[in-house]
């Protein structure tokens, strides 16, 4: 019985669609890593407002969030395509998300640039998996974003396995927030947010369980560096993205691994609108990438991971 079948939803997970709209021949990179943090209709999250606040600060970025015209504007201008997702975390913050299709809808509506990613809390469970469900069945749902920190969740929970089952049926891709993270840095006991989820090796038992999910541990993942490293190497479904740092502050193992045994597993990410995708590849070229790895990083990886090559 597959994932669609058990949730009871008929009828079973077709192929997929295949239309792939974007032009690799046309964009110089794709981004893995952009945020969707406020809606076009609703008004900002106040739980989620304080948050901006100490993100913002700990970042040095401005503090208004862009809405995703705006965000898909910009990338159109910079010629970089990108994966566009907000996160759910209203168990685990109390914080009204984002909705998923809205992301969804106006990701399809310039599909030329942007991928639409949808993030839905663990303990959701079985309901959140009827809405991924429905989200690659219906709206064009390319991926997931899950951010353990924030949903205060185990990665490995029971709980969101059936969610894993369905991305894990059509062999999508899913980030998982791993290292440190700005949301909460500098809050009175960190926000309630608990950093411990945010270890890479947690997401182990999730690669080992589903290994069609293709697994994407977001950030440089300090202070487990070797962790993530490591997973990467071992397995062939994890790959890591480069977001949330500027370049010229990864620890010397990344680069070093990223020139050598990881250039396939590497790719490009900024964690707009914290950091700017400009700045982040304006430092990537004076940290030592080799060469002839930084066009994998860049697009080739992803292209791979996203299914668009």
């Amino acid at each position: 019985m597959d994932a669609g079948e058990e949730l009871g939803l008929l009828p079973p997970f077709p192929s997929g669609d295949t239309h792939i709209p974007i032009d690799l021949n046309k964009v110089r990179a794709i981004d893995v890593h952009v945020h969707a943090e406020v809606s076009c209709h609703d008004p900002e999250d106040p739980v989620m407002g304080k948050f901006f606040d100490a993100a913002s600060a700990y970042f040095k970025a401005p503090r208004e969030r862009p809405k995703m015209p705006e965000i898909i504007e910009l990338y159109r201008e910079t010629n970089i395509a990108f994966c566009l997702f907000t996160v759910d975390a209203e168990s685990g913050m109390g914080a009204k998300r984002v909705s998923n299709y809205e992301v969804a809808e106006l990701a399809n509506r310039n599909d030329d640039i942007c991928i639409p990613f949808a993030s839905i809390d663990p303990h959701k469970g079985k309901y959140g998996a009827r809405e991924a469900l429905d989200l690659i069945e219906n709206h064009g749902v390319r991926g997931f974003k899950f951010h353990g920190i924030a949903q205060n969740a185990h990665p490995a929970d029971p709980v969101g396995y059936p969610i894993y089952e369905v991305i894990n049926e059509y062999k999508l891709p899913a980030i998982f927030h791993t290292g440190h993270s700005g949301m909460g840095t500098g809050m009175r006991g960190g926000g309630g947010l608990r950093l411990k989820y945010g270890e890479p090796m947690l997401v182990d038992d999730v690669a080992v369980d589903f290994p069609d999910m293709k697994i994407i541990l977001a950030h440089p993942s300090w202070p487990w560096v070797d962790q993530s490293l490591s997973m990467a190497l071992h397995k062939d479904n994890v790959f890591i993205d480069l977001s949330g740092w500027s370049p010229k502050y990864f620890p010397e193992a990344v680069i070093r691994y990223a020139n050598t045994q990881l250039k396939h597993k590497v790719l490009f990410g900024s964690d707009f609108p914290l950091i700017h995708p400009d700045k982040w590849i304006a430092a990537a070229k004076e940290v030592g990438f080799r060469d002839e790895v930084m066009p994998g990083i860049m697009k080739d990886n992803a292209a791979r991971v996203l299914g668009l090559a």
